[in-house]
């Protein structure tokens, strides 16, 4: 059992941390002070700027323009890849969203027609009833109706045929990946910063490169898809190989096993659940880069989503938002069935009947028959449009009725935030000396960590001063940290509600599911309605986008006290509330503060798409980079949002780390 110490200790003035601390306050104050004296120790010198962006761009010119491999050129061999993947998704295009032409001239007759929807609906409904059974078929089938009567089932099928090619694709690549990394530490040890990158860097920044190697087009942004949702597959796979207990590998080679069939049939099996993790992430993280994707030639609801944003129409894009939402809530309760079910060592009677009828003759079956009824009836392949429903004018409505009722209101709350808690940040963060913030950075984690940290953050707030990026980056802290607080200060409280009563729980977990699913965008075209363009309408959509890990946090860590200590402190006489502040969030304040450090993932790539929004920042670099294809501008700045995350990922981590030793709570 796990024993957690709570001990009074007298307050101690720590030397070792305070005593720098004040003398980098007044090294700010005197440089403040005299600040014509040393220049360059306030704002970073021009001359001291790396052209690093520009050695990119010429390094990416060269590969596409004059990179020869000999037999054919850089350019040909990415070609060749995207000339390749192009076929399965033309196929799965074909079959659900466009038809067979077998013809590749423009304008050809289409000689197959997509597959119906009433077959689609009647698959998944199949696969669903046949997974699970009759609550999670009424799920799904209603997910899938929704996109039917809802008008947005063509754009769905395009951005369905893109995931379930991306999404196998992405998977076996981040498995081979890891068993690679498992079984060769040094790949391991490579591939972390790399995944580290992979996971900070904004999205915006993949779509430069991508487009300069694989051009302008649906596979463009497939491929930029699967190296978004890749990493996750790579790391899940590392750690479910490394927790697989040593007596079974003991076992396996005892028995004889090869290295691939000690994997084949010991490790894969034993591992599968978290795996399946992985495989989730990858379907999650591949149906949010849809509307991104779509900047670079995806279509399908992505698309539609970036179109409203673009025609400020609301409603629109809150129907095709809701439609990827709801696409991702299906094939994500597909994928946990599926795991649920191979884990069982018994199957439901509804299960074995429909293995007993072999599953896939019966969807050939049903295709088949859907293709031959919507011959006669088209209504069964085409919903419609006489039939379908739109709610998109009563939300268009309310915003205007908002606008016209209480915009004097809403526009006092925006200019009170913005006069006497964004812009005094700003200006503050701005006017610190770089020498300032980098030093108080290093100090922080050096006190954090030691040497090894501190000499870490100290190098990665460096790339951003050398690179020329330090007042973009400065903009892009305000930003963060302004949204991160009034998300700490909206989501913890209601985590702490949501934990003290079950009915709020629930309604809480369904809320913040749906903020986790709804697409990035969506955010921006009600905000944007609201309050227009600006820092404070940006905030409002960081806000309510990294709003759920700051409460699904601290739900955690308070249901994950120890049971003991609250009977020990009812014990000793402690009311709710003593127990809710003296025992419960200190000892869930380690956990409460992981939440905070993924409300600052979020909140820093939200604020990349919300440079189309007017904001100043690093977001602003990677967008510019990618209107006007400088791929070298894209991925520095994009790397800066990445030393941030890193930045703050670290330095809460070892805080939290060392507040749980303290407690007792590491094993």
């Amino acid at each position: 059992m796990q024993s957690v110490r709570i001990v009074e200790t007298p307050v101690k003035f720590r030397w070792g941390f305070w005593l720098p601390l004040t003398a980098i306050a007044c090294l700010g104050i005197a440089l403040h002070l005299y600040e014509e004296l040393t220049p360059f120790l306030v704002k970073y010198p021009r001359d001291w700027i790396i052209p690093l962006r520009f050695w990119i761009s010429d390094l990416m010119q060269w590969l596409i323009k004059d990179f020869d491999l000999g037999f054919f050129t850089f350019k040909e061999l990415t070609r060749s890849i995207a000339w390749i993947l192009e076929w399965p998704l033309s196929v799965a295009n074909s079959l659900l969203a466009t038809g067979f032409t077998f013809s590749t001239e423009p304008g050809a007759p289409v000689l197959l027609p997509p597959a119906p929807w009433i077959a689609i609906v009647s698959i998944v409904g199949l696969l669903a009833f046949h997974l699970s059974g009759i609550r999670l078929t009424l799920l799904v089938t209603g997910c899938f109706l929704y996109l039917v009567v809802f008008g947005q089932w063509q754009s769905a099928m395009v951005t369905l045929s893109s995931i379930i090619i991306a999404v196998p694709l992405g998977v076996g690549i981040g498995f081979a990946l890891g068993i690679t990394a498992y079984r060769h530490p040094l790949l391991e040890r490579i591939l972390s910063p790399v995944l580290d990158l992979m996971q900070t860097v904004p999205v915006f920044a993949y779509l430069v490169p991508v487009l300069f190697l694989f051009g302008f087009g649906p596979v463009a942004a497939m491929i930029a898809t699967m190296i978004y949702a890749t990493p996750p597959m790579v790391r899940v796979t590392i750690l479910s190989l490394r927790q697989i207990p040593e007596e079974l590998i003991e076992y396996g080679d005892m028995a004889g096993c090869s290295r691939r069939q000690l994997l084949r049939k010991i490790q894969v099996p034993v591992a599968r659940d978290s795996l399946m993790v992985g495989i989730n992430q990858v379907i999650m993280l591949s149906l949010n880069m849809v509307i991104i994707a779509s900047m670079i030639g995806a279509g399908g609801l992505g698309f539609d989503v970036l179109s409203s944003l673009r025609r400020l129409a609301i409603g629109d894009g809150l129907e095709a938002g809701l439609a990827i939402t709801l696409l991702a809530i299906a094939l994500d309760r597909l994928g946990q069935a599926y795991n649920k079910r191979s884990t069982q060592s018994r199957q439901a009677a509804s299960s074995r009947s429909l293995q007993g009828a072999r599953l896939p003759t019966l969807i050939i079956l049903i295709l088949i028959a859907s293709w031959i009824a919507a011959h006669f009836f088209p209504a069964l392949a085409v919903f419609p449009e006489s039939l379908q429903i739109t709610t998109s004018h009563y939300w268009d409505a309310m915003v205007k009725w908002i606008n016209i009722n209480f915009f004097d209101q809403l526009e006092a709350v925006k200019t009170f935030v913005l006069i006497n808690i964004m812009i005094p940040v700003k200006r503050f963060l701005l006017s610190t000396p770089w020498i300032v913030v980098v030093a108080l950075i290093g100090l922080i984690g050096f006190r954090l960590g030691g040497v090894r940290l501190a000499a870490l953050v100290i190098v990665l707030s460096l790339f951003i001063a050398v690179t020329g990026l330090w007042s973009k980056a400065m903009i892009t802290v305000y930003l963060c940290g302004v949204s991160v607080l009034f998300a700490a200060c909206i989501g913890i409280p209601a985590g702490i509600l949501a934990a003290s009563h079950s009915g709020i729980n629930r309604v809480t977990q369904v809320i913040i599911d749906t903020l986790q699913t709804l697409p990035s965008f969506v955010y921006l075209i009600p905000v944007v309605m609201l309050f227009r363009v600006g820092d404070f309408a940006a905030m409002l959509a960081v806000i309510a986008y990294s709003l759920a890990p700051a409460v699904r946090y601290t739900i955690l860590g308070i249901e994950q006290v120890p049971t003991h200590l609250i009977e020990a402190a009812r014990a000793i006489g402690c009311t709710r509330s003593q127990i809710r502040w003296r025992v419960e969030l200190p000892i869930a304040l380690p956990q409460i503060m992981l939440g905070i450090n993924q409300t600052i993932m979020m909140a820093l790539s939200m604020l990349v798409i919300t440079a189309l929004v007017g904001t100043r920042d690093l977001g602003q670099e990677v967008y510019i980079a990618l209107t006007k294809a400088d791929t070298g501008r894209g991925i520095i700045a994009g790397v800066g949002v990445a030393c941030i995350a890193i930045v703050a990922d670290r330095l809460i981590n070892q805080w939290a780390q060392k507040k749980r030793m303290e407690f007792g709570l590491q094993s």
